[in-house]
């Protein structure tokens, strides 16, 4: 190794990894980049088009999320990557907030700059592998240790010195990149595996609307067209005429009643206090997709109960604005679950199946009844149940809605194996990843990522 690895300043070495191997030497974090820029500090104005901006909450799970980014202006963008333009083998780092202490690399053909609480690091391409570099920012080993070194006592944060001066366990370059290959294939299998489920989910919520919102296949049959994208049997099951209803037109035949009378709002689900019972945390509520991936036990208290197929709403701001709803799914058969008083339980009533439910909670919609429905003082608002009531529901006949069904299933029953996929090799992943890091395993003892699984037990 070249004696620049030597660090230029004093370097506190993580106490979880006492030796590294004789190859391998520390580093400060700036001895192996070119640079470490810090944000600009200023909120730059959103947009809703133009370059992206990343913020602390686009690299949550330490891959930039692209679509769930917010847009700049070009002017804006100019402004702000004046001392630095990211680029694909830089990482972005956050540096402050609730999803401080993670990095995340640029992606390949993105044009974005840096939003406020965010660092950008370009590590030496001759020295440092910034897929490798992401791994060991990331790592049990270093979290723990910048936890020891984090500045603030109301909100988190590392000022610019410290990530500057962070240790890094810097292993030959080859040994570098076959690390972050192995590494890398089973994240790009995670990440893989959750754009697949996001396709999924936004293909059966279109459906969703096409058929008992936008009601696209009955105009198709009012105008003698063929309906999009359908075989003739579920075709058939769409009337070829509208009816005036207290909505205004809707497919003749079709019921037109208030929520409640389809979907069920809270009902009672026996869970007695003091009894162990999956507990969903609303930290773990999606936004953006309809599976819980996360939960724990606790002794059951106050708090919402909820079964297999029931939909959890938050009714608390700014949880619902967020977005956060879950379509149970994740129970044993037979228990009950509970969560935060603060969530909306719904059931669909038959013989609407219960994925209705949900995807009725996420049409635009209801969410917009619900938001503008919220009672209370600034920062506590929250939707009452009762205002559900107001809220009108168009209901198909029987058959149609057992199609919807059987089509639903299939798409949950898809993402659920998805997620059950990712999560051992999440696991795989996280008990190879400090043992790779800090030499305990080399690359030529672990086998290819599709035989990962086998080697499980013995990497925990």
């Amino acid at each position: 190794m070249s004696d620049v690895f030597v660090p230029s300043k004093p370097l506190h070495v993580p106490m979880a990894i006492e030796e590294l191997p004789t190859d391998w030497r520390w580093s400060r974090l700036d001895d192996v980049c070119e640079a470490v820029y810090d944000c600009p500090h200023s909120t730059p104005l959103l947009t809703n088009d133009g370059p992206l901006v990343v913020r602390s909450q686009d690299i949550r799970s330490s891959v930039f999320r692209v679509h769930e980014a917010a847009h700049v202006s070009e002017e804006t963008y100019l402004e702000r990557v004046g001392r630095a333009e990211p680029r694909r083998g830089d990482l972005l780092y956050s540096r402050e907030g609730t999803y401080f202490g993670i990095a995340a690399e640029v992606p390949e053909n993105v044009r974005v700059c840096l939003g406020q609480r965010m660092v950008l690091i370009r590590p030496k391409a001759d020295l440092l592998n910034f897929r490798y570099l992401r791994f060991w920012l990331n790592s049990p080993s270093l979290s723990q240790h910048i936890h020891g070194h984090r500045d603030g006592t109301v909100a988190e944060r590392l000022n610019l010195p410290t990530i500057r001066g962070l240790p890094v366990a810097v292993p030959p370059l080859l040994r570098q990149e076959a690390i972050a290959n192995v590494l890398g294939t089973l994240d790009d299998k995670i990440e893989l595996n959750r754009q697949i489920n996001e396709t999924l989910e936004t293909m059966a919520r279109a459906v969703f609307r096409s058929w008992f919102v936008d009601f696209e296949p009955v105009r198709a049959k009012t105008e003698i067209r063929k309906p999009d994208g359908l075989d003739a049997a579920t075709a058939k099951l769409f009337p070829d005429k509208f009816e005036e209803s207290s909505l205004g037109p809707v497919p003749k035949g079709w019921r037109v009643v208030p929520l409640p009378e389809a979907i069920e709002v809270n009902p009672r689900r026996p869970l007695p206090k003091g009894v162990v019972a999956p507990y969903l945390d609303m930290g773990n509520r999606p936004t953006i997709s309809a599976r819980a991936t996360k939960w724990e036990l606790r002794e059951g208290g106050s708090g919402a109960r909820f079964i297999n197929g029931d939909v959890l709403l938050a009714r608390i701001t700014p949880c619902l604005e967020n977005g956060k709803t879950a379509f149970v799914d994740f129970l044993p058969d037979g228990q009950g679950g509970w969560g935060s008083t603060e969530y909306i339980v719904f059931r669909s009533k038959q013989p609407l199946p219960d994925e209705y439910a949900y995807f009725l909670a996420r049409s635009p919609e209801l969410r917009m009844l619900a938001i503008q429905n919220m009672t209370g003082t600034s920062g506590r608002q929250r939707v009452p149940a009762e205002c559900f009531s107001n809220f009108c529901v168009v209901v198909p006949p029987d058959g149609l809605a057992k199609r919807f069904g059987d089509l639903a299933k299939v798409v949950m029953s898809q993402m659920k194996a998805r997620d059950e996929e990712t999560a051992t090799l999440a696991a795989i992943r996280d008990a190879l990843l400090p043992k790779l890091l800090s030499g305990e395993v080399a690359v030529a003892d672990v086998e290819q990522p599709k035989d990962l699984a086998k080697k499980r037990r013995q990497l925990c």
